[in-house]
């Protein structure tokens, strides 16, 4: 038998999640019962609902089928407090609650950041004492946060960050941010990254600027509980997608080997100007692909593109953390 290394695992069900929503309790439109429904209805599985600044735990309104992740958005503006001018740089961060009944009076009190900005000593020691907490700390939407190379290079501890972000397309084009991704691998950052709605629920659901149901990440976990769904999270056992699925994705012997739905396009990103691609742009296009891997990438991550323009993203993969070496397998 070759050997195999599966980058995604094969136990387990492919769960479907938005990480990034908003409610009446904060600037959304829709309740917290609204909003569960509403991504129901379109086959999600599990929602995090990540008012800003206000810690919840929506338990109550977990089913057999349905998880609601407790969550919160803090931020950390340049200029004002409440970000009154659109030009203020800001950074937006999503705590996910592994742990809900660990310090949860301190969490409803509330656990916002100081307004420090670009203070990336007090910025990193802020997120390793969310996850002291019991958080998984996301880095989100930098592009529509008016953020640069200088903003986030010095950042660290984010489980993942934003590759894409539904409301901020629709706000400006600002949703997809490979690049930004591919600049904190080159740092050395060990960081997943997922893609979300963002949704406040402005527009109604079925209207083409409603910032619901555009950018999701599959959650590939044992069961549908909470432990299980973070430890998914932690461990990188996810993909993110605006519409493109990745069914397997594994290294048999020195060949990456990757399974998808109907795409255009299979490409494996890594940390330098090289690129591995297949490209299929018939009406049939591509559901398998595989590439020989030299062992001299740092880094890999597979993206897809299918004929609607939309993008899904694997996850990066160090090889040296993943037990590759050339020669070996």
């Amino acid at each position: 038998m070759r050997n195999r290394i599966n980058l995604l695992p094969l136990e387990g069900k492919f769960y479907k999640a938005n990480l990034h929503s908003h409610t009446t309790i904060s600037d959304g439109r829709l309740t917290p019962e609204q909003d569960k429904e509403a991504y129901k209805s379109r086959g999600y599985e599990i929602l995090a609902i990540t008012d800003h600044r206000i810690y919840g735990n929506h338990e109550a309104l977990n089913e057999e089928n349905f998880l609601v992740i407790p969550a919160v958005e803090v931020d950390i503006n340049q200029v004002s407090a409440e970000r009154l001018c659109p030009e203020d740089k800001t950074y937006h961060i999503n705590l996910y609650d592994t742990r809900p009944d660990f310090k949860a009076e301190e969490k409803k009190k509330g656990i916002c950041p100081e307004r420090r900005y670009g203070d990336f000593e007090y910025i990193n020691s802020y997120i390793q004492e969310m996850k002291d907490m019991g958080f998984l700390a996301c880095y989100n939407h930098p592009y529509w946060s008016m953020q640069s190379y200088e903003d986030y290079s010095g950042l660290k501890g984010f489980f993942a960050m934003e590759i894409y972000n539904h409301g901020c397309e629709h706000d400006g084009l600002y949703g997809y941010n490979p690049q930004v991704y591919d600049e904190m691998l080159r740092l050395g950052n060990r960081m997943w990254c997922v893609a979300t709605d963002d949704n406040h629920n402005c527009f109604l659901l079925d209207d083409p600027l409603s910032d619901s149901f555009g950018g999701f990440t599959m959650i590939k976990a044992k069961e549908l509980t909470l432990d299980a769904v973070m430890q998914a999270l932690a461990k990188g056992e996810f993909y993110c997608s605006m519409g493109p699925e990745i069914h397997e994705l594994y290294i048999e012997e020195d060949e990456l080997v990757v399974k998808t739905s109907p795409v255009q396009k299979i490409y494996v990103k890594m940390d330098s100007t090289r690129c591995y691609r297949k490209v299929d742009l018939s009406e049939e296009g591509l559901t398998e692909a595989r590439f020989k891997l030299d062992g001299n990438e740092k880094y890999i991550r597979v993206e897809i593109k299918d004929k609607d323009g939309k993008f899904a993203n694997s996850n990066a993969y160090f090889l040296e953390d993943i037990g590759y070496e050339k020669g070996e397998n």
